[in-house]
């Protein structure tokens, strides 16, 4: 039997610049018995992700809505239903939903989406945040075999799925960049990635012309800034950028990510650069878990994340995230 009560966390104020632990609230509420055509679901897995702090701020023109003190959070939720009445799914179904950051969530069933558990190795897999990273590598830049491709936050949940597929699609030369060394190690081990870039070690351009010294063709930003900025100087002739990150912005508390252009360079090069939001492409999600879950059975592909245990450890998984101490997917298990 489900409990009369469960846990949830809460934007107790919007941050300004600077996010703390004081912006949380996690409150115990009464848990609401689902109507028909609802469903009740027991959250396993909750994914963290740093679009939670730009949707913390009061934003406009972003594809979601934001945050409202006193209310619950949001994100992407791994779940075990409970109860549906009137609906087709059944007691013990897995579903996802974005209705993460709480122990229980009753919502209407067409927010709900079953997952198959014999297609996932780890069904928690299904959160990953790798879909912008396929469809950037697949869908918009369509690497060739041979190009050298940088992945910007290639130690991230975009970023390590992203530089797999890369390497997959053909990349003759893959760098990454990163944060620290041990991450770097990681890159370079378990990843094949063939040089990373370290943040801080030195100007981002001049590590950049280091390790590919002839330029670059394809670029997968999920930082912005200074990182972009030196990819763009490397960029070769019909290099293509696509951007589907701002955590440079992001982890500053800001919703904008300014950079400054050469258009000239653009176009005599003939550069494209692309922005990408993944919500453009919900037609793709099925084939992105396709290709995914089978890479994943067949030991082609790994899903690099780390899982914590308890509802109370998600807002300092968030406040980690941001601050770059964890690797790959940040998931974790409120009850």
């Amino acid at each position: 039997m489900p409990p009369s009560t469960y846990r949830e966390v809460r934007l107790a104020a919007r941050p300004g610049r600077d996010l703390g632990p004081e912006h949380f609230e996690i409150a115990e509420v009464p848990l609401r018995a689902p109507a028909a055509g609802e469903v009740l679901v027991r959250n396993l897995v909750l994914r963290i992700g740093a679009a939670t702090r730009t949707l913390m701020a009061d934003a406009h023109g972003l594809p979601m809505a934001s945050y409202e003190p006193g209310r619950p959070l949001r994100g992407s939720a791994l779940g075990e239903v409970v109860a549906a009445p009137g609906t087709s799914l059944s007691p013990g179904d897995l579903v996802r939903h974005d209705f993460g950051w709480q122990q229980y969530a009753t919502l209407p069933a067409a927010n709900v989406r079953r997952i198959d558990p014999a297609r996932w190795p780890d069904p928690a897999a299904c959160l990953s945040q790798g879909f912008a990273g396929w469809l950037a590598v697949d869908r918009v830049a369509r690497i060739r075999c041979g190009d050298t491709v940088l992945v910007t936050g290639a130690a991230g949940g975009v970023g390590c799925v992203a530089a797999q597929f890369a390497r997959l699609r053909g990349a003759g030369r893959l760098v990454g960049t990163t944060g620290s060394r041990r991450k770097a190690g990681f890159l370079l081990r378990e990843l094949g990635v063939d040089a990373v870039l370290v943040r801080g070690e030195g100007p981002m351009e001049e590590q950049l012309r280091a390790a590919a010294p002839e330029g670059i063709d394809v670029l997968v930003d999920t930082v912005g800034g200074e990182q972009f900025q030196s990819a763009l100087a490397l960029a070769r002739r019909r290099a293509r950028l696509v951007v589907v990150g701002a955590l440079s912005g992001q982890a500053a508390g800001g919703t904008r990510s300014h950079v400054a252009l050469d258009t000239l360079a653009l176009c005599s090069r003939g550069i494209t650069v692309s922005g990408l939001s993944a919500t453009d492409h919900r037609a793709s999600a099925e084939r992105w878990e396709e290709e995914f879950s089978a890479g994943l059975r067949e030991g082609t592909l790994t899903f690099p994340h780390v899982r914590l245990s308890g509802i109370d450890q998600a807002p300092g998984a968030l406040l980690d995230l941001l601050a770059g101490r964890h690797l790959g997917t940040v998931l974790v298990e409120p009850t």
